[in-house]
């Protein structure tokens, strides 16, 4: 009667491709503000900034992931107590 939430998990390759594909960004917004016809400050500037962004993106996926695993415990917590309650309940005993 009681559902198990399964696990998800991903899998090696989607993993690899995940970390794969930052690297290639990483490295294709490096060489091009690197190679921006600019100053010295402004390609700083824009280096910071990328980096400013990829650290606010993780802490925002972290957040959301994070609020998502709440829910589900909260979720289970509540059908484990209304089990508990239907286990103990007893229709026929008399009060």
């Amino acid at each position: 009667m009681s559902e198990t939430a399964v696990k998800q998990q991903s899998t090696s390759a989607f993993y690899g491709q995940a970390v794969a594909s930052f690297a290639v960004a990483m490295a294709a917004t490096a060489i091009g503000i690197f190679r921006l016809d600019a100053n010295a400050w402004v390609r700083g500037f824009l280096a910071i900034a990328v980096l400013y962004l990829v650290t606010s993106a993780f802490t925002l996926a972290k957040v959301i992931r994070d609020r998502q695993e709440a829910g589900q415990i909260v979720s289970r917590v509540d059908q484990a107590r209304l089990e508990k309650l239907l286990a103990e309940y007893d229709p026929f005993e008399k009060h």
